[in-house]
């Protein structure tokens, strides 16, 4: 795989505020942080879109942000690992993305956004979605469930491939993947929000907290559970269905007449995990790259499991996305692609 990808992102551009304190708040409850709130460039969409080119793909992003001080952070920020920013519209009058994030020392987290200008994505992006080239085109949902519509309405149309990434899980989710997405990413919360029902072995519904977003901790249903939930997944409209499962890995199945045969549990990694912000966004990441550069779908799976893994042992959201060196000393594995 030496030729290099091209990927398209279609998501949001945040700020993030992010503060390390002794333990998560509770309702009414103040906690102060003894260290000093590092603030960066955020969002799910900014997010895979760093990790994507870090990871050695050619990167186009799509997205608003405000044309304010923050926005033109952001743009610069992403115009520096590489990523062109083109395709990001500056809107006047509104203010740029937000989260303000609280870190305990275990690596959980809680997050808050404010979606800014990224609410007001529409029409203008859908088209420069397919405005560039590429061999993968990659929505999330922090942007209105209304433009990844349309977005998976003309790739559709035009024959691209895309990996539809269902955090947070919008109201509709079902009636996007009935349509037909060649690939579908979420955790098990997000499965059962989609399926509208707990997965399996999960009596609370609230799955795990974010596959490599929050490795090996937490409840969850299991790899049988996770099994019989991606199966459902794929029967709903999902072409391939991939639940992650934190340090156990993902579980991948394929729609009745898919190539890539039975559903599999994809091993993951354990690593010293101190962060899970911006993790789950790494595997995204790392399995569009790892698809349009040709590799099989289980070997993509496990890739992206140990670039989410290698994420997670430093703190940030951008600044720990990893690239190939960090995944072999993270976890040993060889990022199958090489570096730009």
């Amino acid at each position: 795989m030496q030729q290099r990808p091209l990927v398209t992102v279609v998501g949001s551009l945040n700020t993030d505020i992010s503060l390390l304190v002794p333990h998560l708040p509770r309702p009414g409850e103040t906690v102060l942080s003894a260290a000093g709130a590092d603030v960066g460039g955020g969002g799910k969409g900014a997010n895979q879109a760093v990790a994507a080119a870090r990871l050695g793909a050619a990167v186009w992003m799509v997205g608003c942000c405000g044309a304010d001080e923050f926005g033109a952070r952001l743009r610069a920020g992403l115009a520096a690992e590489g990523v062109d920013v083109s395709g990001v519209r500056a809107v006047a009058g509104v203010t740029s993305g937000l989260a303000l994030i609280t870190v305990d020392g275990s690596g959980e987290n809680a997050i808050a956004v404010a979606a800014g200008a990224n609410a007001l994505a529409g029409d203008p992006e859908a088209a420069a979605a397919l405005a560039a080239p590429c061999d993968m085109l990659v929505l999330s949902a922090e942007i209105p469930a209304a433009l990844i519509a349309a977005v998976l309405d003309r790739a559709r149309a035009a024959g691209l491939r895309c990996l539809l990434n269902l955090a947070p899980a919008p109201a509709g989710a079902a009636e996007l993947i009935a349509v037909g997405v060649d690939w579908l990413v979420v955790n098990e919360q997000e499965a059962a929000a989609v399926l509208g029902r707990p997965v399996a072995g999960d009596p609370g519904g609230s799955g795990a907290t974010g596959g490599p977003e929050r490795p090996g901790d937490g409840p969850s249903a299991g790899p049988e559970g996770a099994r019989e939930a991606a199966s459902g997944l794929a029967r709903l409209g999902a072409r391939h269905a991939v639940i992650t499962l934190g340090a156990a890995g993902a579980v991948l199945a394929h729609a009745p007449g898919a190539a890539g045969g039975e559903t599999v549990l994809v091993p993951g990694f354990s690593v010293a995990s101190v962060d899970s912000v911006g993790a789950g966004d790494a595997f995204v990441a790392a399995l569009a790259v790892a698809l349009a550069a040709g590799a099989e779908p289980a070997d993509a799976v496990r890739a992206a499991c140990a670039v989410g893994a290698a994420a997670t042992t430093r703190r940030g959201a951008q600044a720990a996305l990893p690239g190939p060196a960090d995944v072999l000393a993270a976890t040993g594995m060889p990022w199958p692609l090489a570096a730009p």
